[in-house]
């Protein structure tokens, strides 16, 4: 795990106790069940997001697999966590299996397959720790700099600051080449039950200062 304590300045989105600040995807409440501190997805309620909008951040979850023998594939405990309701990390119980792919979990979905199997068992909790650089815009609000992703999974470095140059399929974003603005977290619902907990977010600043102090040392 990237961050063993959540950072004081840290905006808590979820800490087991109250769903307040999440929606569904419509407007409606929220209709995924409190179990024992996590968030437990109802099938084929609705995805969710959080009122909360973000930029650059570090994004700090918890999750748990059901599961699922008698499947396989995308059908395998499927979910999945879309930084401003746009680009898309995977959740799907894919231990074991060899070699990753871009459907797997820890994908950012359907471009860049993790550069390891991190997922654990099904029933087993898990992290993602994701530092999220937001695309740059320049004059006219057109795109000069693609977003970048570092997925830290189970403590283990499964995208090292890759470049997304558009939104992932399976959630239709606005273009890319236009400045969108800050946008949500969203909880995927694709049919099966999986569990969230400790969901918190670190703003980060876009850039830090160009002032240089020397030492009064």
């Amino acid at each position: 795990m990237l961050a063993t304590t959540r950072p004081d300045n840290a905006v808590v989105l979820f800490d087991g106790t109250s769903l307040d600040g999440w929606a569904h995807t419509d407007g409606r409440p929220v209709e995924w069940k409190l179990v024992d501190g996590a968030i437990e997805v109802v099938p084929r309620s609705g995805s969710i997001v959080s009122e909360y909008l973000h930029g650059d951040c570090l994004l700090h979850l918890e999750f748990k697999l059901s599961h699922m023998p008698e499947v396989t594939g995308q059908k395998k405990a499927n979910s999945g966590v879309f930084l401003q309701d746009r680009y898309e990390i995977q959740v799907l119980d894919s231990s074991g299996w060899d070699i990753p792919g871009t459907g797997d979990c820890g994908a950012v979905y359907n471009h860049h397959a993790p550069l390891a199997n991190a997922c654990k068992p099904a029933l087993e909790w898990q992290t993602f720790d994701i530092l999220f650089r937001a695309p740059r815009f320049g004059t006219g609000r057109r795109k000069i700099e693609n977003c970048r992703i570092t997925v830290i999974h189970n403590g283990i470095v499964i995208h090292n600051n890759i470049e997304q140059v558009r939104g992932t399929r399976g959630n239709p974003p606005p273009p890319d080449d236009w400045d969108a603005g800050p946008g949500p977290i969203q909880l995927q619902d694709h049919g099966n039950v999986v569990w969230f907990r400790n969901i918190w977010l670190l703003p980060l600043s876009e850039e830090g200062s160009r002032t240089y102090r020397p030492s009064m040392a």
